[in-house]
Protein backbone atom coordinates (compact mmCIF):
# COMPACT_ATOMS: atom_id res chain seq x y z
CA UNK A 1 0.00 0.00 0.00
CA UNK A 2 1.81 3.53 -0.95
CA UNK A 3 2.08 5.67 1.58
CA UNK A 4 2.18 9.72 1.21
CA UNK A 5 5.24 11.80 3.01
CA UNK A 6 3.23 13.91 4.93
CA UNK A 7 2.49 11.00 6.95
CA UNK A 8 5.57 10.06 8.06
CA UNK A 9 7.05 13.37 9.38
CA UNK A 10 6.24 13.11 12.54
CA UNK A 11 8.18 9.93 13.17
CA UNK A 12 11.69 10.16 14.51
CA UNK A 13 14.06 10.76 13.32
CA UNK A 14 12.11 11.45 9.69
CA UNK A 15 10.70 14.53 11.53
CA UNK A 16 14.70 16.05 10.47
CA UNK A 17 15.36 14.73 6.75
CA UNK A 18 14.68 17.58 4.29
CA UNK A 19 11.17 17.55 2.40
CA UNK A 20 12.98 15.84 -0.84
CA UNK A 21 14.36 12.83 1.16
CA UNK A 22 11.23 12.17 3.40
CA UNK A 23 9.82 11.73 -0.39
CA UNK A 24 12.52 9.01 -1.44
CA UNK A 25 11.68 7.20 2.06
CA UNK A 26 7.93 7.40 1.46
CA UNK A 27 8.28 5.64 -2.20
CA UNK A 28 10.43 3.36 -0.63
CA UNK A 29 8.50 2.26 2.57
CA UNK A 30 5.41 -0.08 2.38
CA UNK A 31 2.37 0.38 4.78
CA UNK A 32 0.22 -2.64 5.31
CA UNK A 33 -2.72 -3.20 7.44
CA UNK A 34 -2.39 -5.75 9.92
CA UNK A 35 -5.26 -7.99 12.36
CA UNK A 36 -5.26 -8.54 16.02
CA UNK A 37 -2.78 -10.76 17.58
CA UNK A 38 -0.86 -11.02 14.40
CA UNK A 39 3.31 -11.33 15.04
CA UNK A 40 5.24 -8.51 13.73
CA UNK A 41 8.37 -10.26 14.72
CA UNK A 42 9.70 -12.44 17.76
CA UNK A 43 11.86 -11.72 19.91
CA UNK A 44 15.20 -12.83 19.00
CA UNK A 45 14.97 -11.91 15.58
CA UNK A 46 17.62 -10.56 13.24
CA UNK A 47 16.36 -8.94 10.44
CA UNK A 48 16.83 -6.01 8.00
CA UNK A 49 13.60 -4.06 8.40
CA UNK A 50 12.53 -0.85 10.21
CA UNK A 51 8.67 -1.12 11.25
CA UNK A 52 6.71 2.32 12.37
CA UNK A 53 3.24 2.11 13.87
CA UNK A 54 1.34 4.54 12.04
CA UNK A 55 -2.49 3.55 13.87
CA UNK A 56 -3.45 1.08 16.52
CA UNK A 57 -1.25 -0.89 19.08
CA UNK A 58 1.20 -2.95 19.61
CA UNK A 59 2.10 -4.89 22.97
CA UNK A 60 5.71 -6.10 23.51
CA UNK A 61 6.30 -9.21 25.45
CA UNK A 62 9.97 -9.65 26.63
CA UNK A 63 11.55 -13.57 27.51
CA UNK A 64 11.79 -12.44 30.90
CA UNK A 65 7.99 -11.75 31.25
CA UNK A 66 7.74 -8.39 31.29
CA UNK A 67 5.37 -6.15 28.52
CA UNK A 68 4.54 -2.84 27.16
CA UNK A 69 2.28 -1.35 25.01
CA UNK A 70 3.22 0.90 22.27
CA UNK A 71 0.65 3.04 20.88
CA UNK A 72 0.83 4.93 17.29
CA UNK A 73 -0.31 8.23 19.86
CA UNK A 74 2.21 8.56 22.21
CA UNK A 75 5.84 9.75 22.46
CA UNK A 76 6.58 6.22 22.35
CA UNK A 77 5.00 5.65 18.85
CA UNK A 78 7.38 7.79 17.04
CA UNK A 79 9.87 5.50 17.36
CA UNK A 80 10.58 2.50 15.11
CA UNK A 81 9.29 -0.48 17.07
CA UNK A 82 11.76 -2.53 19.17
CA UNK A 83 14.34 -1.29 16.39
CA UNK A 84 17.80 -2.89 17.85
CA UNK A 85 19.03 -6.41 16.74
CA UNK A 86 18.23 -8.93 17.61
CA UNK A 87 14.70 -8.01 18.74
CA UNK A 88 14.70 -7.88 22.37
CA UNK A 89 10.95 -8.53 22.14
CA UNK A 90 7.88 -10.35 20.67
CA UNK A 91 5.83 -7.24 19.00
CA UNK A 92 1.78 -8.30 18.32
CA UNK A 93 -0.89 -6.10 17.50
CA UNK A 94 -3.18 -5.82 20.16
CA UNK A 95 -5.60 -3.41 18.48
CA UNK A 96 -8.87 -4.63 16.03
CA UNK A 97 -6.64 -3.40 13.44
CA UNK A 98 -3.19 -1.67 13.13
CA UNK A 99 -1.41 0.34 10.77
CA UNK A 100 2.39 -0.56 10.35
CA UNK A 101 5.01 1.42 8.06
CA UNK A 102 8.27 -0.97 7.33
CA UNK A 103 10.93 -0.09 5.24
CA UNK A 104 14.89 -1.67 4.63
CA UNK A 105 17.04 -0.46 7.88
CA UNK A 106 20.26 -0.51 5.45
CA UNK A 107 18.39 1.92 3.03
CA UNK A 108 17.34 4.71 4.94
CA UNK A 109 20.45 4.46 7.74
CA UNK A 110 21.94 5.81 4.12
CA UNK A 111 19.72 8.60 3.30
CA UNK A 112 19.89 9.51 6.74
CA UNK A 113 23.57 9.59 6.68
CA UNK A 114 24.12 11.11 3.30
CA UNK A 115 20.80 14.28 4.46
CA UNK A 116 23.25 15.23 7.41
CA UNK A 117 26.26 15.06 4.50
CA UNK A 118 24.53 17.86 2.82
CA UNK A 119 23.79 19.89 5.63
CA UNK A 120 27.57 20.75 5.87
CA UNK A 121 29.13 23.71 3.61
CA UNK A 122 31.98 21.56 3.13
CA UNK A 123 29.67 19.07 0.46
CA UNK A 124 29.27 20.26 -2.86
CA UNK A 125 27.73 17.13 -4.55
CA UNK A 126 23.86 18.58 -3.99
CA UNK A 127 22.47 19.90 -6.56
CA UNK A 128 20.26 22.68 -6.11
CA UNK A 129 17.36 21.33 -8.29
CA UNK A 130 16.10 18.39 -6.04
CA UNK A 131 15.32 16.44 -9.37
CA UNK A 132 19.12 16.84 -9.85
CA UNK A 133 19.88 14.47 -7.28
CA UNK A 134 17.68 11.84 -8.71
CA UNK A 135 21.35 9.67 -9.37
CA UNK A 136 22.20 9.69 -6.26
CA UNK A 137 18.68 7.92 -4.49
CA UNK A 138 18.93 5.71 -7.31
CA UNK A 139 22.07 4.46 -6.15
CA UNK A 140 21.51 4.61 -2.74
CA UNK A 141 18.65 2.35 -3.65
CA UNK A 142 21.21 -0.05 -5.35
CA UNK A 143 21.00 -3.46 -3.31
CA UNK A 144 24.50 -3.64 -3.50
CA UNK A 145 25.10 -0.20 -2.32
CA UNK A 146 22.77 -1.08 0.77
CA UNK A 147 25.15 -3.92 1.41
CA UNK A 148 27.76 -0.84 2.01
CA UNK A 149 28.80 0.86 5.62
CA UNK A 150 26.98 4.09 5.67
CA UNK A 151 30.38 5.64 7.10
CA UNK A 152 31.63 4.88 3.57
CA UNK A 153 29.19 8.07 1.93
CA UNK A 154 31.17 10.93 2.88
CA UNK A 155 34.61 9.88 1.37
CA UNK A 156 32.21 8.16 -1.64
CA UNK A 157 31.38 10.89 -2.50
CA UNK A 158 33.86 13.27 -1.75
CA UNK A 159 35.38 11.20 -4.60
CA UNK A 160 33.29 11.35 -7.53
CA UNK A 161 34.22 13.18 -10.40
CA UNK A 162 31.94 15.07 -12.72
CA UNK A 163 32.18 14.92 -16.33
CA UNK A 164 30.07 16.10 -19.20
CA UNK A 165 29.45 13.67 -21.88
CA UNK A 166 28.32 13.96 -25.70
CA UNK A 167 26.04 12.25 -27.78
CA UNK A 168 27.51 9.41 -29.20
CA UNK A 169 30.45 9.47 -27.45
CA UNK A 170 31.99 5.72 -26.33
CA UNK A 171 32.38 5.77 -22.46
CA UNK A 172 34.47 2.42 -22.43
CA UNK A 173 34.88 0.30 -25.26
CA UNK A 174 34.85 -3.67 -24.91
CA UNK A 175 38.78 -5.10 -24.88
CA UNK A 176 40.32 -2.11 -23.41
CA UNK A 177 41.66 -2.12 -19.98
CA UNK A 178 39.17 -1.00 -16.69
CA UNK A 179 39.96 2.19 -15.24
CA UNK A 180 36.74 3.88 -13.37
CA UNK A 181 33.70 3.28 -12.71
CA UNK A 182 30.33 5.25 -13.48
CA UNK A 183 27.47 6.79 -12.89
CA UNK A 184 25.03 8.36 -15.15
CA UNK A 185 23.76 11.71 -13.34
CA UNK A 186 21.50 12.97 -16.64
CA UNK A 187 21.39 11.33 -19.68
CA UNK A 188 21.22 7.77 -20.88
CA UNK A 189 23.00 4.95 -22.80
CA UNK A 190 23.30 2.14 -24.70
CA UNK A 191 25.58 -1.17 -23.62
CA UNK A 192 27.08 -3.06 -26.65
CA UNK A 193 28.67 -6.48 -26.89
CA UNK A 194 30.52 -8.20 -30.14
CA UNK A 195 29.82 -11.92 -28.66
CA UNK A 196 30.12 -13.83 -32.04
CA UNK A 197 29.80 -11.31 -34.52
CA UNK A 198 28.52 -7.56 -35.22
CA UNK A 199 27.91 -5.42 -31.47
CA UNK A 200 24.48 -5.65 -30.45
CA UNK A 201 23.09 -3.72 -28.23
CA UNK A 202 21.76 -5.64 -24.69
CA UNK A 203 21.18 -2.64 -22.31
CA UNK A 204 20.13 0.50 -21.81
CA UNK A 205 21.17 2.46 -18.76
CA UNK A 206 19.14 5.48 -17.25
CA UNK A 207 19.78 8.39 -14.56
CA UNK A 208 20.84 6.82 -11.74
CA UNK A 209 22.61 3.07 -13.29
CA UNK A 210 25.41 2.35 -13.26
CA UNK A 211 28.35 0.53 -15.31
CA UNK A 212 32.04 -0.22 -15.48
CA UNK A 213 32.23 -2.74 -12.56
CA UNK A 214 32.89 -5.55 -14.27
CA UNK A 215 36.50 -4.93 -15.20
CA UNK A 216 37.30 -3.55 -12.05
CA UNK A 217 35.62 -6.00 -9.90
CA UNK A 218 37.54 -8.99 -12.02
CA UNK A 219 40.50 -7.20 -12.78
CA UNK A 220 39.89 -8.31 -16.67
CA UNK A 221 38.95 -6.51 -19.64
CA UNK A 222 36.01 -4.49 -20.08
CA UNK A 223 33.47 -6.82 -21.41
CA UNK A 224 30.83 -4.51 -23.14
CA UNK A 225 31.05 -1.14 -24.72
CA UNK A 226 28.64 1.61 -23.72
CA UNK A 227 27.99 4.94 -25.73
CA UNK A 228 25.88 7.90 -24.85
CA UNK A 229 22.71 8.06 -27.03
CA UNK A 230 22.16 11.73 -25.59
CA UNK A 231 24.16 14.52 -23.89
CA UNK A 232 24.41 14.03 -20.46
CA UNK A 233 26.60 14.17 -17.70
CA UNK A 234 28.60 11.16 -15.64
CA UNK A 235 30.00 10.73 -12.43
CA UNK A 236 33.20 8.28 -12.30
CA UNK A 237 35.33 6.92 -9.11
CA UNK A 238 38.81 5.53 -10.08
CA UNK A 239 39.74 2.31 -9.79
CA UNK A 240 41.19 2.08 -6.55
CA UNK A 241 38.47 4.24 -4.93
CA UNK A 242 35.93 1.60 -6.26
CA UNK A 243 37.85 -0.87 -4.85
CA UNK A 244 38.40 0.98 -1.02
CA UNK A 245 34.36 2.45 -1.10
CA UNK A 246 32.46 -0.22 -2.82
CA UNK A 247 34.51 -3.59 -3.78
CA UNK A 248 35.89 -4.68 -0.28
CA UNK A 249 32.76 -3.24 2.09
CA UNK A 250 29.82 -4.88 -0.93
CA UNK A 251 30.62 -8.19 -1.88
CA UNK A 252 30.37 -11.36 1.33
CA UNK A 253 32.67 -13.90 1.10
CA UNK A 254 32.05 -17.31 1.77
CA UNK A 255 34.57 -20.04 2.87
CA UNK A 256 34.30 -23.22 1.22
CA UNK A 257 32.72 -24.92 4.26
CA UNK A 258 29.68 -22.28 4.83
CA UNK A 259 29.52 -22.01 0.99
CA UNK A 260 28.21 -25.94 1.33
CA UNK A 261 26.48 -25.41 4.12
CA UNK A 262 24.61 -22.85 2.47
CA UNK A 263 23.91 -25.10 -0.81
CA UNK A 264 22.61 -28.40 1.51
CA UNK A 265 19.97 -25.45 2.43
CA UNK A 266 19.25 -24.90 -1.24
CA UNK A 267 21.11 -22.19 -2.25
CA UNK A 268 21.98 -22.23 -6.25
CA UNK A 269 25.84 -22.52 -7.55
CA UNK A 270 26.97 -20.17 -10.43
CA UNK A 271 29.74 -21.07 -11.86
CA UNK A 272 30.76 -17.90 -14.06
CA UNK A 273 33.75 -19.56 -15.69
CA UNK A 274 33.57 -19.96 -19.43
CA UNK A 275 31.95 -23.18 -21.24
CA UNK A 276 35.00 -25.10 -22.02
CA UNK A 277 36.51 -24.74 -18.39
CA UNK A 278 32.92 -25.64 -17.06
CA UNK A 279 33.24 -28.82 -18.89
CA UNK A 280 36.32 -29.38 -17.84
CA UNK A 281 35.43 -29.83 -14.54
CA UNK A 282 32.53 -27.94 -11.82
CA UNK A 283 31.09 -28.61 -8.59
CA UNK A 284 27.86 -30.78 -8.89
CA UNK A 285 24.64 -29.01 -9.39
CA UNK A 286 26.32 -26.09 -10.54
CA UNK A 287 24.54 -23.77 -13.28
CA UNK A 288 27.15 -22.07 -16.09
CA UNK A 289 26.45 -18.52 -16.29
CA UNK A 290 30.05 -16.81 -18.18
CA UNK A 291 30.27 -13.84 -16.29
CA UNK A 292 30.11 -11.71 -19.75
CA UNK A 293 26.73 -13.16 -20.30
CA UNK A 294 25.58 -12.69 -16.88
CA UNK A 295 22.98 -10.33 -17.20
CA UNK A 296 21.54 -12.42 -20.18
CA UNK A 297 20.75 -15.14 -17.94
CA UNK A 298 19.60 -13.16 -14.62
CA UNK A 299 15.81 -14.13 -15.89
CA UNK A 300 16.84 -17.47 -14.82
CA UNK A 301 17.50 -17.18 -11.39
CA UNK A 302 14.64 -17.32 -8.69
CA UNK A 303 15.05 -14.23 -6.18
CA UNK A 304 13.83 -15.98 -3.43
CA UNK A 305 16.75 -18.12 -3.49
CA UNK A 306 19.78 -17.28 -2.39
CA UNK A 307 23.22 -18.35 -4.91
CA UNK A 308 27.26 -18.86 -4.17
CA UNK A 309 29.26 -18.03 -7.15
CA UNK A 310 32.79 -19.23 -8.25
CA UNK A 311 35.64 -19.62 -10.51
CA UNK A 312 38.57 -20.71 -10.31
CA UNK A 313 40.49 -18.02 -8.15
CA UNK A 314 37.22 -15.87 -7.19
CA UNK A 315 38.31 -12.97 -8.96
CA UNK A 316 35.23 -13.57 -11.47
CA UNK A 317 32.59 -14.73 -8.73
CA UNK A 318 33.49 -11.56 -7.08
CA UNK A 319 31.97 -9.24 -9.99
CA UNK A 320 29.09 -11.69 -10.35
CA UNK A 321 28.02 -11.63 -6.61
CA UNK A 322 28.25 -7.81 -7.04
CA UNK A 323 26.52 -7.99 -10.19
CA UNK A 324 23.48 -10.66 -9.03
CA UNK A 325 23.44 -7.99 -6.03
CA UNK A 326 22.91 -4.82 -7.61
CA UNK A 327 20.10 -6.81 -9.42
CA UNK A 328 18.35 -7.63 -6.27
CA UNK A 329 19.65 -11.38 -5.52
CA UNK A 330 21.28 -12.31 -2.37
CA UNK A 331 24.79 -13.85 -3.99
CA UNK A 332 27.98 -14.32 -2.14
CA UNK A 333 31.32 -14.89 -3.80
CA UNK A 334 33.67 -18.01 -2.75
CA UNK A 335 36.88 -17.80 -1.48
CA UNK A 336 39.51 -19.63 -3.10
CA UNK A 337 37.60 -20.62 -5.95
CA UNK A 338 36.83 -24.22 -7.37
CA UNK A 339 39.55 -26.60 -5.83
CA UNK A 340 38.25 -25.26 -2.14
CA UNK A 341 34.73 -25.82 -3.47
CA UNK A 342 35.31 -29.64 -4.63
CA UNK A 343 37.44 -30.51 -1.40
CA UNK A 344 34.28 -29.64 0.77
CA UNK A 345 31.90 -31.45 -1.26
CA UNK A 346 33.37 -34.36 -1.48
CA UNK A 347 34.22 -34.35 2.40
CA UNK A 348 30.93 -34.03 3.19
CA UNK A 349 29.58 -35.87 0.14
Amino acid sequence: MSIDASQLKHLYPLDSLRPEHLDVIAREAESAEYAHEHVLFQAGDQDEVTHYLLAGMVGGAYPDGKRKDISADSLQGRYPIGDLMPRRFTATIQTLTATVVSVDRRFLEKLITFDQLTRSSGFKLLDKNPDGNRWIFRLLQNNAMRRGPAGNLERLFSRFEEISVKADQTIIREGDDGDYFYVIKDGAASVLQSGDGDPAVVAYLVRGDSFGEDALLSNSVRNASVTMMKDGKLMRLGKSDFSELLKQPTVEWLTPGKASILVRQGAGIVDVRLPEEFDERAIKGAINMPLYRLREFTSDLDKERSYVCYCNTGERSAAAAFILTKLGFEAFALAGGLSGMVKQMDKKG
